[in-house]
């Protein structure tokens, strides 16, 4: 150990002495001050805030900051240490210096974005432009008020060379349970770029394997939280993920930003919801072994098969050219009588409906003219009559304001949907609108709403349609939209909840060689940041990807390279590990070969190992094999909506998003992974997931973009041998 070093680590040693004292002395006031529980509203709000201290010194007590910065601002003459932690702790004493800095606040951003160099740097403060030379940045590892690592990234006045990446690395090392974590102390110049990025603004984030875009999207929330606390709410903030067991995987990540109460949901489970459909969807699994379990049963993939269709903006316009038809046929063709004698005419209802309530949706609409044909009733109703006579017209207006009012269109969502593809069905549409709707997906459209049943790609539909005939009501709008694998998600998902969130606001975050659900998202972005304003949207790519080992980068890149010719592969951090291995069963066979990888990698110590299978039919079928054979391995099937971590067997098309220590890709063959990009991007799902280890097993011949031992620079990327034990 250098004589600098120690010296480095005795001083840290000694400030983090300091910091923990008065944390936990701010910590003990705020616990002897009793706590409050009465009504007077003032001593509510205050005692609030006593509760938001207590929570914030408690989790700063264990671990109060993670960096540090010596920055002197142009024209000061001081050279300040700033000490950079998750949860901001100012000192007690009026005009001192914070004792820790929130990593949101302006001058933190200097920590991500300085990566070195002899010039002056800048950040932007709510004063304008803050200029000044930074002279140490130092990453500091706290666990358990335990300082465990100091590691210098920049020193100006050492002749030592930067070590930027050391810490970056020596963090990715390690290994994975069964939660995301925060990223909040080794974020990237990029990722700060993206996190700090105006409010209201969509952004779109292609980002490759590993390269953090998601937890970059949860900590811009907590960003936004804070640089816009007077405009935004957490409870108007929502994040959607592909399914429930990944909103487990992340769950732990807001929090341990000091971040609650931002709803996190599917997008099915939020349209259900909104719509009060208490139906249930039609079972995916039925698209999904079509596309993933029989590829051979697959239709042509074009804009015209159904999931693709029905998340077209084509078809959200169909829908909503024909609703605005309807409005000229919504009041019955009649006048309304209560009783003999009595008659509003057609033209005066149309008069109440076209002019007077034109500003409201149909719904609307319709709910104020049947409200103002009643009070009409009653006024008629008073005019001078014999009770025997008044009693009987009251009796008839009530039968007949029933029996008109069901003469109006019932502008319910799925009955509205059910009588658009009717009516197209017959004929009884423009021709225009008849030739917009493939036949494909008339045929099994038609087929679903005669049975009732309502399939995932037509939620965003019906959403719509509520939407036009009832308006958005101010609760059920967001101060801003995250949207997770977004490359799954549809133009038509985007445009509808543009309409459901405030200025545009969103972070659309995916990754388009993971686009395994080719059959109802998108293939390029430009079908999502064409339905913003040129100048509120913006595109991010993040090319770096800090999951894996380079060995694993290397190997899943030629997957891309050969079989999808996308262009979009990864950049890795330079932290290697063990060559990819491609091995045939050999005469052991499938199910023996695969429990000796397991054991082998298991006696490593890995947290997560994770067996991937092209189909859920052959992980079920190996997992009760290897249950017998007394492995204890849980089995992802897509119905579970925790992640437990652990020892896994899943088909590869539910691992997206997850992260494994060491994954092992089964039946890796041409007859599982046919040659095209859909299934080239799949395995490229499966190899991604491994953040140390990664192992391939085939009994044929690898598929051809999967049996490069070498990459295009002569690179050796896949080697054919078990390990020696």
């Amino acid at each position: 150990m250098s004589d600098s070093f120690q010296s480095a680590y005795q001083e840290e040693e000694y400030r983090l002495e300091r910091t923990m004292e008065e944390v936990d002395r701010q910590l003990e006031r705020l616990r002897n001050f009793p706590v409050y529980t009465g009504h007077d509203f003032t001593e509510q709000v205050l005692e609030a805030g006593r509760e938001e201290r207590r929570t914030a010194l408690s989790k700063s007590a264990q671990q109060p900051y993670f960096g540090r910065l010596d920055f002197e601002e142009q024209g000061s003459g001081a050279r300040k240490p700033l000490y950079i932690g998750k949860i901001g702790v100012d000192r007690e004493e009026v005009g001192e210096n914070p004792l820790v800095i929130d990593w949101r606040a302006p001058v933190a951003s200097l920590f991500y974005s300085f990566t070195g160099g002899e010039a002056s740097a800048t950040y932007e403060a709510p004063e304008g432009l803050i200029e000044g030379l930074v002279y140490l940045k130092r990453n500091v590892v706290i666990r358990q008020r335990i300082l465990e690592r100091v590691a210098d990234t920049y020193n100006r006045d050492s002749d030592q060379p930067a070590v930027s990446d050391e810490f970056l690395v020596y963090r990715l090392g390690e290994n994975k349970d069964n939660k995301l974590r925060d990223i909040v102390s080794t974020i990237q110049a990029e990722q700060d770029q993206i996190i700090r990025a105006a409010r209201n603004t969509a952004l779109i984030i292609q980002g490759v394997a590993g390269s953090g875009k998601t937890t970059v999207a949860l900590h811009r929330l907590a960003f936004l939280l804070y640089q816009y606390k007077e405009q935004v709410s957490a409870e108007k903030m929502v994040i959607f993920a592909p399914n429930h067991m990944f909103l487990d995987y992340i769950s732990d990540v807001l929090p341990e930003l000091g971040v609650g109460d931002i709803q996190q949901q599917t997008f099915p489970d939020w349209a259900m919801n909104l719509l009060s459909l208490e139906m249930p969807l039609a079972d995916t699994a039925e698209t999904l072994h079509t596309w993933f379990e029989t590829p051979a049963a697959r239709p042509e993939l074009n804009d015209d098969v159904p999931g693709r269709y029905k998340g077209s903006i084509r078809f959200m316009e169909l829908i909503k050219e024909w609703l605005s038809g309807m409005e000229e046929d919504s009041v019955p063709d009649m006048d309304f009588s209560p009783w003999d004698g009595a008659v509003l005419s057609k033209a005066e209802i149309e008069g109440w409906f076209g002019d007077e309530y034109k500003h409201y949706p149909l719904a609307k609409r319709k709910e104020r003219v049947m409200a103002r044909i009643h009070r009409w009733i009653e006024m008629e109703l008073k005019k001078p009559a014999p009770e025997a006579v008044r009693k009987d017209r009251k009796k008839k207006a009530a039968s007949r304001e029933k029996a008109y009012a069901k003469k109006w269109p019932q502008y319910e969502p799925l009955t509205l949907y059910k009588q658009l593809f009717k009516v197209i069905k017959g004929g009884s549409v423009p021709a225009s609108a008849q030739q917009a709707i493939p036949k494909m997906v008339m045929k099994q459209t038609a087929a679903d709403l005669k049975e009732n049943r309502v399939r995932e790609e037509d939620l965003p539909a019906l959403v719509y349609i509520h939407t036009l005939v009832n308006d958005i009501e101010g609760n059920e709008r967001f101060d801003h939209v995250v949207i997770d694998e977004a490359q799954d998600f549809s133009p038509f998902h985007v445009a509808l909840l543009d309409q459901f969130v405030k200025g545009h606001s969103f972070t659309i975050l995916g990754d388009l060689s993971q686009g395994i659900h080719e059959y109802r998202g998108v293939h390029a972005w430009g079908e999502m940041s064409s339905l913003f304003p040129t100048e509120q949207n913006a595109y991010f790519a993040l090319t770096r990807s800090y999951r894996s080992t380079m060995e694993i980068i290397d190997y899943a890149n030629t997957i891309l390279e050969q079989g999808v010719k996308s262009g979009i592969t990864a950049i890795p951090v330079f932290r290697s590990g063990d060559s990819v291995r491609t091995l045939p069963y050999g005469s052991e066979g499938r199910t023996s070969s695969l429990e000796r990888a397991l054991k082998l990698l298991t006696v490593k110590d890995y947290r997560t190992v994770s067996i991937l299978t092209r189909t859920l039919h052959e992980a079920k079928a190996l997992h009760r094999e290897l249950e017998q054979a007394g492995w204890d391995l849980n089995l992802i099937d897509g119905g579970k909506k925790e992640y437990t971590g652990g020892h896994s067997v899943l088909p590869v098309y539910l691992s997206k998003g997850l992260e494994f220590d060491a994954a092992i890709v089964a039946d890796v063959d041409q007859t599982h992974y046919l040659p095209n990009a859909g299934d080239a991007k799949l395995l490229y799902v499966g190899c991604t997931r491994a953040l140390h280890e990664l192992w391939l097993f085939h009994e044929g011949d690898l598929p051809a973009y999967a049996s490069a031992t070498h990459n295009s620079e002569g690179e050796l990327v896949s080697i054919q041998e078990w390990p020696e034990v």
